[in-house]
């Protein structure tokens, strides 16, 4: 039977045990007000640990988190200042295996944090911003917490039925937003070379932030372009009421953009708002490789924060800071490098820290996010570099080519063996 109660009169200590493992619902889908709770109480409960993919709310800092142990697959949104306190456990994982590992027991759930919205006239509650691996979390736990938000719009896709909630929150507060990042002149070159791959009728997959949203704004002279990706922005509205996003070419899921995460602003959410034009799924779906594999022109866009000479991609960590995350990059690199029609596409500035660095480098300062095996072309402001089927000594000279041109000689040198060897 469903325990029913407000904000203020929620006790945690009447559904977690000392020792648990909380799953927390990320991203737009945080249950904020049960993550307060946990700030709150979880001292008094002892021994908690909870995991959460990303978060954009604030919430969590070093000294919020102190009375549980918080791990997460990566720095990812305002989770980096955890990061650099040394108070956040790093879990390496691809997206796509996030939900397997909570269904194993090997990310821990005994207990669900998710935020859904109200019920319909069935008594089930769509799961509103977020689907991922919230369906893996409650099929795991033990206990079902649901922060049942007026807010929250009710979106199509997964169902959590209200039998399911066994500590129903009434909640009325608007949902976590990550506004638009704003454009610059790099970002805004790196989506004019980007957007030469996408032509009419592709699948795009892409994530959130300056050059994928400079990106989209190039695409309005296109012709049915579909969606199929793992998180989607404010972005994506434009284009469907431009009459761009029809969906229509998709040899799956037609005249549906098909995606995992609602990560924007309240303009986001009102138009998902009983949207039938758009799909709510767990990663099982959109991070498949069977179902990514009947998918023709499609093109991912996906983020690094450095490339080496050879083509290995780093998105985590630069030196001794964690910046990033594996994410879903190696499940829609290897999906778009193999889609007839199709391309992957890492896209990142030449360079960081006001010019000083080079972002193409003779070695990672990081770990190998994504195989030089996989990788198909790297798109920098200075131009696209096609990396599939070259070799070694040719990845080289292509990818100086888009490096920043004060750094090309001393990349040269460094090539140097690579070319007179071939390896």
């Amino acid at each position: 039977m469903t325990f029913t109660t407000d904000a203020a009169g929620l006790d945690l200590s009447r559904f977690l045990r000392p020792g648990d493992h909380v799953a927390i619902g990320q991203a737009c889908g945080e249950p904020t007000t049960l993550v307060e709770a946990l700030i709150a109480q979880g001292q008094d409960i002892g021994d908690l640990s909870a995991f959460i993919a990303t978060s954009f709310s604030g919430l969590f800092t070093p000294e919020t988190a102190e009375s549980f142990a918080l791990s997460s697959m990566g720095a990812i949104g305002a989770l980096r200042s955890m990061t650099k306190a040394g108070k956040l456990g790093i879990v390496p994982a691809h997206v796509s295996q996030i939900g397997p590992m909570i269904a194993q027991g090997l990310i821990g759930c005994d207990v669900a944090f998710v935020q859904v919205s109200p019920a319909d006239a069935d008594g089930q509650h769509s799961f509103g911003l977020i689907s991922d691996h919230v369906r893996a979390m409650i099929d795991k736990a033990r206990v079902v917490i649901a922060e049942i938000n007026d807010q929250v719009p009710y979106s199509f896709g997964e169902r959590l039925p209200a039998a399911r909630i066994d500590c129903a929150v009434q909640v009325s507060r608007p949902p976590v937003e990550v506004a638009p990042a704003k454009i610059g002149e790099t970002d805004a070159a790196i989506a004019r070379h980007a957007a030469g791959y996408i032509g009419d009728g592709a699948v795009i997959q892409t994530g959130v932030g300056a050059v994928p949203d400079a990106i989209l704004r190039l695409l309005h002279d296109r012709k049915d372009l579909g969606v199929h990706s793992g998180m989607l922005g404010d972005g994506l509205v434009e284009l469907v009421e431009a009459g761009v996003v029809t969906n229509a070419r998709k040899a799956i899921d037609a005249g549906v953009s098909i995606n995992g995460a609602l990560i924007g602003t309240r303009k986001l959410y009102d138009f998902a708002r009983c949207n039938p034009a758009i799909r709510m799924c767990a990663t099982s779906y959109t991070h498949d490789a069977a179902v990514l594999a009947r998918l023709e022109r499609l093109v991912t866009i996906n983020s690094a924060l450095e490339v080496d000479l050879t083509g290995q991609v780093n998105a985590e960590q630069s030196g001794a800071a964690y910046l990033g995350g594996t994410g879903g990059q190696v499940d829609f690199v290897r999906a778009g490098a193999r889609s007839p029609g199709g391309r992957a596409i890492i896209a990142l500035p030449a360079t960081a820290k006001d010019g000083t660095i080079s972002r193409i480098v003779p070695t990672l300062s990081g770990p190998v996010t994504t195989a030089r095996s996989d990788v198909d072309v790297i798109v920098t402001e200075f131009g696209a570099a096609e990396l599939k089927g070259q070799s070694l000594a040719e990845r080289t000279r292509r990818l100086i080519a888009v490096a920043h041109p004060d750094f090309r000689e001393a990349l040269d040198r460094a090539a140097h063996t690579i070319q007179q060897r071939g390896f």
